[in-house]
């Protein structure tokens, strides 16, 4: 069922601290390789996707698990600084995940991550009482396989969700175990929107058509899809209809982080009660605003510079 409104987002996800270089073309053992750039920032699904949505003004609160380390003060530091509630983060004693991210001249980006924090990260069970989501009605799954407590309970996390009277969303990411929809499709019929980039959607569905791959989540349970599609821009599909909205023609430094806050900005447009021909617009240039730079989220703006930025394309 097409969400027509949501009242600020609860996101449970992982957070990383991350290490860019670029640009790195190839690699190979026993050798040096110079870059160019350099640069440590936030990264990690949870994190950038709330972020973004606490950068275009809507609630964010974020559910997930750091180091206690100096890399999680300055994760929680940057998180705050955007506005978003960090009630429901806590700490580890293990190491905050860390992210080597290795971006080439086209801007694809190859990641190399220390799980850390994420291993203990929902190791128990969450209940949806008032107090975990006041003043926010939806409930935002970033990434399933990047948390390895969550893979073998999401469904449970997103039908207490559902309880709880919460609409409900999921990105689905990369999955490292290989089990993909094995894992994904108990999910399926908790979730009102799905979220999937390309070649996610390949390696789930054994599809290479975004109508093809449509059609598979929803035999699997799923209502409405968002696929991202990179430089083609993003499908969306819904009881309502479905359409195509090309991408903002931009030169792409580095799609780390553009997924991520893609979800965040159509997110924040159905907080703002638009539509989804809307929601998708502003998500497909948040998107493009943020592959202009390296660093997963340091292309992301305020609302109304975003506007500002697609008036002048």
């Amino acid at each position: 069922m097409r969400i027509r409104h949501i009242n600020g987002v609860l996101c449970s996800g992982n957070i990383s601290f991350d290490i860019l270089m670029r640009p790195v073309d190839r690699l190979e053992w026993g050798t040096s390789t110079w870059a160019e750039e350099w640069l440590e920032d936030m990264g990690g699904n949870g994190s950038n996707t709330s972020y973004t949505l606490a950068m275009l003004g809507t609630p964010a609160r974020l559910h997930g698990m750091v180091g206690s380390d100096s890399y999680g003060d300055r994760l929680l530091a940057k998180l705050e600084g955007a506005g978003v509630d960090l009630g429901a983060v806590s700490r580890s004693n293990a190491p905050t995940t860390t992210t080597i991210c290795v971006v080439n001249t086209a801007g694809n980006r190859l990641f190399l991550q220390r799980v850390g924090s994420s291993n203990e990260a929902f190791s128990q069970p969450f209940d949806f009482h008032p107090e975990f989501t006041a003043g926010h009605g939806h409930y935002h799954l970033a990434n399933l396989f990047a948390l390895p407590n969550m893979i073998h309970r999401g469904a449970e996390v997103l039908q207490r969700a559902r309880a709880a009277g919460m609409t409900t969303s999921v990105d689905t990411g990369w999955d490292q175990s290989g089990a993909w929809m094995a894992a994904l499709a108990p999910c399926l019929p908790h979730t009102d929107l799905l979220f999937a980039n390309e070649e996610e959607s390949r390696k789930l569905t054994g599809c290479g058509d975004p109508l093809a791959i449509a059609r598979a989540f929803r035999s699997h349970g799923a209502s409405d899809i968002a696929l991202k599609l990179g430089a083609k821009g993003c499908a969306v599909y819904s009881e309502q209809g479905e359409f195509q909205l090309p991408a903002f023609a931009v030169h792409g430094v580095d799609t780390t982080g553009a997924g991520d806050c893609f979800v965040g900005a159509f997110l924040a447009a159905l907080h703002r009660r638009q539509s989804y021909q809307q929601a998708a617009r502003l998500a497909n240039a948040v998107g493009a605003m943020v592959v202009e730079k390296l660093g997963a989220v340091c292309g992301v703006r305020s609302y109304d510079e975003t506007l500002a930025w697609i008036e002048n394309r």
